[in-house]
C-alpha cells in the first residue's frame, strides 16, 4: 500500500515513511492510492473477532511494512480490557430499538482520542526504535488531542510531545489533565487565541520543511493517516455489535469539529462497510453543517469562532475536511490544492449534488439543545452524557430513520465537563477512581502569543 498527497504530489510513499511526518511536502495529507475493498465473505469473517485482532486485518490492508506478527503484538498489547475498561473495547449503550450510544471514552483520558493514540503511541516507538531515531511531535488541541497524545507518549523513548492549545478555552478538567504532567519529554504551550490560530501555527512550522527536517517534527494531530486509520477500527466494530448479518445497514453520527472522527467513518464506507449515512453534528460552530447544507466552505476568524459548552469542536479550520473533499473532487489534486490555498470557497451545483452519493448529510446543536439532550437522557435512560456527545444524540434524533439503527458516537466522559452537567442536572458527574482533585495538582505550562517564530524558538531550546 502506497501513500500520495491530496495537493497533487504523486510521490508514492510507505506507511512508515507517513507515520514519522504530517503533512506532505506540498502542504497536502496524505492517503492511500486507493481504498482496500473488503466483500460480504471478509466481514463475515470479522464480525467475530476480538478489537484487537478486528484491528490488526483493518490495518494489514494498509500497513505492509512492518511484519504481521508484530503488527498484531501491537494492537493486542494497545487493546486491552484493562486500558479500556471492557472486552468489547467500544460497548454499545442502547437508548431505544434503533438507536445507541457507541462508547469510545473509557480509555485513560475519558475521550475518544485515546482509541487513536493509544496506537499511534505504540506504533511511534515501535518505529523509531526500528530506525535507531527519535522524533519531536507537534500537535495542537482543542481539549482531548492532547491530553490523549500525552498520556500515548510519556515515557515513551526517543519521544519528545510539544502540544499547543488555546490558553483559557478548555474545561478545567481538561487543563489539568494536560499541564498537571510532570513527564519531562512533556511540554505545553498555551497559546493566548482560539484552537484554529494553534493548529495554524502547526501547519506553519510543519510547512518549514528545513527546520522540520533539522528538528525531527511529526505530528499526533488528525492530519496524522495513522491515527485516522486506527479510528476505522471501531466503525466496523460498532456495525458487528448492532447487526446479525451483513444484510443490514447502520448509520453514524459524528460530533465533529476537526473532521477527523468522521472521516474515519468515510473511509470505511469507501472500504465497502455497509453504512447508510453519515451524519455531522456540530455546535455554533457551524463552518460544516453550512458546508454540507450549501456547497460553501467559509472558515471562521478568531474572533467569529464562539467559545461554546463543547469546547472540543469550537473549531472553524477542520484540517481533515481535505482529505474528504479529495475525493468528493474526483481526486483532482491541483484542484484540492487551489480551494485549500485559499480563504473559502463554493462547490459548482454538481459538485454539492455528490455529497449525497458519499452518504454525509449534518445538522446543528447549541448550548439549549446541549442542556436539553443531557437532560433527557438522564430522564428517559440514568445516563449522564457528556455536551459533544449530546451535540450529536440531538441531530442524531433529528435525523434518525426508524427502519436504520442509528449509532452516535460517544466521544468524551461527562467528568471532563463539570459545569455543563451541573447546569443540566445539578448533580456533579461521575468521575473514575484517581482522578479526584485532579484541577488542584501543580501545573507546567507555557503561555505564548500567537507566534509562529516564538513556538519554533521554544522547540528549539527545548530538542
Amino acid at each position: 500500500m502506497k501513500y500520495i498527497s491530496t495537493r497533487g504530489d504523486q510521490t508514492e510513499r510507505g506507511f512508515s515513511d507517513i507515520l514519522l511526518e504530517g503533512l506532505a511536502p506540498d502542504g497536502g495529507l496524505y492517503l492511500p492510492k486507493t481504498y482496500p475493498k473488503v466483500d460480504a465473505a471478509t466481514l463475515s469473517r470479522w464480525r467475530g473477532l476480538a478489537y484487537a485482532d478486528l484491528a490488526f486485518e483493518i490495518l494489514s490492508l494498509y500497513i505492509d511494512d512492518i511484519p504481521a506478527d508484530d503488527l498484531r503484538a501491537i494492537t493486542r498489547r494497545v487493546y486491552t480490557a484493562d486500558v479500556f475498561g471492557t472486552e468489547q473495547i467500544t460497548p454499545l449503550t442502547w437508548l431505544g430499538d434503533h438507536i445507541a450510544l457507541q462508547g469510545l471514552s473509557n480509555g485513560p483520558t475519558l475521550a475518544f482520542k485515546d482509541m487513536a493514540m493509544q496506537l499511534l503511541g505504540a506504533l511511534f516507538e515501535y518505529e523509531l526504535g526500528r530506525r535507531g531515531e527519535t522524533l519531536n511531535i507537534l500537535g495542537a488541541t482543542s481539549g482531548d488531542t492532547g491530553s490523549a497524545a500525552e498520556y500515548a507518549m510519556r515515557g515513551k523513548k526517543g519521544v519528545k510531545v510539544f502540544m499547543l492549545s488555546p490558553n483559557g478555552r478548555m474545561s478545567p478538567f481538561q487543563q489539568a489533565q494536560m499541564f498537571s504532567l510532570q513527564d519531562a519529554n512533556i511540554h505545553n504551550i498555551a497559546i493566548d487565541g482560539v484552537f484554529d490560530d494553534a493548529q495554524d501555527i502547526v501547519k506553519a512550522v510543519s510547512n518549514d520543511l528545513a527546520f522540520k527536517r533539522e528538528h525531527r517534527i511529526g505530528t499526533v494531530n488528525s492530519i496524522n493517516w495513522a491515527r485516522l486509520l486506527a479510528q476505522v477500527v471501531y466503525y466496523f466494530a460498532g456495525y458487528f455489535q448492532a447487526t446479525k448479518s451483513n444484510a443490514e445497514k447502520v448509520s453514524f453520527t459524528v460530533p465533529s469539529g476537526n473532521f477527523g472522527n468522521v472521516c474515519a467513518g468515510h473511509v470505511a464506507r469507501q472500504m465497502g462497510l455497509p453504512i447508510a449515512k453519515l451524519v455531522v453534528a456540530t455546535n455554533e460552530n457551524d463552518v460544516l453543517d453550512e458546508f454540507f447544507r450549501t456547497g460553501n466552505y467559509r472558515p471562521r476568524g478568531t474572533a467569529d469562532t464562539h467559545e461554546t459548552s463543547s469546547p472540543s469542536m469550537d473549531i472553524s479550520k477542520a484540517s481533515n475536511f481535505e482529505r474528504f473533499v479529495f475525493d468528493l473532487l474526483s481526486r483532482d489534486g491541483a484542484r484540492v490544492k487551489q480551494i485549500f490555498t485559499s480563504p473559502q470557497f463554493a462547490l459548482t451545483g454538481d459538485e454539492h449534488d455528490a455529497i449525497a452519493g458519499f452518504g454525509f448529510s449534518s445538522g446543528r446543536s447549541t448550548h439549549a439543545d446541549r442542556v436539553a439532550t443531557i437532560r433527557r437522557t438522564y430522564t428517559e435512560h440514568g445516563i449522564v452524557i457528556d455536551p459533544h456527545t449530546a451535540d450529536g444524540l440531538k441531530v442524531a434524533l433529528e435525523q434518525h430513520d426508524p427502519a436504520v439503527t442509528m449509532l452516535v458516537l460517544e466521544t468524551a466522559l461527562p467528568a471532563k465537563f463539570a459545569a455543563t452537567i451541573h447546569e443540566a442536572l445539578g448533580i456533579e458527574p461521575p468521575r473514575p477512581a484517581g482522578l479526584e482533585g485532579i484541577e488542584d495538582l501543580p501545573k507546567r505550562v507555557k503561555v505564548m502569543p500567537v507566534d509562529v517564530e516564538q513556538v519554533k524558538a521554544y522547540i528549539h531550546a527545548h530538542v
